[in-house]
């Protein structure tokens, strides 16, 4: 019974729509292309430091090896 009425209220929502008539300034387009580009740069920086810490694992192993003998 959940389902029937999740997906009569989504057809309801889609049916009975009206325009906004709403208007997006140029602003808020370069706002939202400043937070894909931050967005961008955070993950690139995230991806950075965990791969420094792998390779940092796998170079102290290496070196620690060598060091032993």
């Amino acid at each position: 019974m959940g389902n029937r009425s999740v997906l009569l209220g989504l057809v309801a929502f889609v049916v009975f729509t009206s325009p906004a008539y709403a208007y997006l300034d140029p602003g808020t387009g370069s706002i939202l292309l400043q937070a894909l580009i931050g967005g961008i740069a955070a993950s690139v920086t995230v991806g950075s430091m965990y791969f420094q810490r792998i390779k940092a694992f796998f170079g102290g192993a290496a070196s620690k090896k060598s060091g032993q003998k």
